[in-house]
């Protein structure tokens, strides 16, 4: 049927997510899947957090801009993961429509958080690495403070337009998105309204919000790279160039990832590669920031294992007073 048949048909009051494939087995292994996944980026993330605000010793610009990526990956897997849990586990893969347009302004404002929160990190590392004599007066309390609400603000704001734009739009005929949750190019191709205006806006907005913070995350790394090839000391280069590849890894798969889905020209008729993609920034990133970023660091580490051992002791204080 063409649209127009579709549009004096019915009207859409809920969509099925697809996801990966249909069967008991493949159902119960893709459970088990994204559990594990879940569960080991909640408890990453939650353990960065209390580590930022526990610990008198992290609380530096750095960890605090760390703090708030952590707060944004668990708020960015609990948008997803736990509805795509529930279908696995009974089997219905239904969602309102509402509820689509409620997960997909969630996700693409915390997106864009992120893209924006990335560029601020390297801006950081940048003056830490580049300027070091400048770094304590230009990153002090108040534009540590002052960057993180922009990136937050900033994001919640861009994706307001688009979830405006695509609420708006007519959904008549076919309700199955050719995803594992509801983002804009599968739900749009579901339109039986003219979607080539959306479509452009949503492309338009998607290359505002992560080209710009891409360049000057990649031109703060660029110029972290070029200062630590100038140190004199092997072992020092080896250590820095440690720390910023691993950085640029997770900054170049997040990025890859967004620009190939959202910015790049768009084929309906290949939706389902995207959703490959889309695994990397929305379930992958959020598991392996807290490892990338914080755990690895020797401060991160001394200060689990003093949390850790005041709560061992304070434990066996309770133990002692209970006999």
């Amino acid at each position: 049927m063409t649209k127009q048949e579709w549009k004096n048909k019915t009207v859409v009051t809920e969509f099925v997510l697809l996801g990966f494939g249909n069967g008991p087995r493949l159902d119960s292994l893709l459970f088990l899947m994204f559990l594990s996944l879940y569960i080991v980026t909640i408890t990453g993330n939650a353990l960065i957090v209390m580590l930022v605000v526990a610990n008198r010793r992290l609380r530096t610009p750095m960890y605090f801009f760390l703090g708030n990526l952590a707060c944004l990956e668990i708020c960015y897997s609990s948008n997803i993961l736990p509805r795509m849990l529930l279908s696995y586990l009974g089997g219905d893969r239904s969602i309102s429509v509402n509820g689509c347009f409620t997960q997909y302004y969630f996700f693409g404002c915390l997106a864009a958080v992120e893209c924006c929160l990335l560029a601020v990190m390297s801006y950081d590392r940048f003056l830490a690495v580049c300027e070091p004599l400048r770094y304590p007066s230009r990153m002090n309390r108040t534009l540590c403070l002052q960057l993180a609400a922009a990136s937050w603000i900033s994001g919640f704001l861009s994706n307001s337009i688009l979830t405006f734009l695509i609420s708006n739009l007519d959904f008549c005929g076919p309700n199955e998105i050719e995803h594992f949750f509801c983002d804009s190019f599968p739900v749009i191709k579901l339109s039986c309204s003219d979607t080539r205006v959306t479509g452009l806006v949503t492309s338009v907005v998607a290359g505002v919000c992560s080209l710009p913070p891409f360049l000057l995350t990649f031109s703060s790394y660029l110029y972290i790279i070029i200062t630590v090839m100038r140190i004199p000391s092997a072992t020092g280069r080896k250590k820095a160039f440690s720390t910023c590849s691993s950085h640029l890894i997770v900054v170049i798969l997040f990025y890859w990832s967004i620009l190939t889905v959202y910015v790049l020209p768009h084929r309906n008729s290949q939706i389902s590669p995207n959703k490959v993609f889309s695994v990397f920034y929305t379930i992958l990133t959020p598991l392996v920031n807290p490892l990338i970023y914080s755990l690895r660091n020797k401060e991160v580490k001394e200060a689990l294992r003093k949390e850790t051992s005041r709560f061992l002791v304070f434990r066996g204080l309770l133990s002692v007073k209970k006999r």
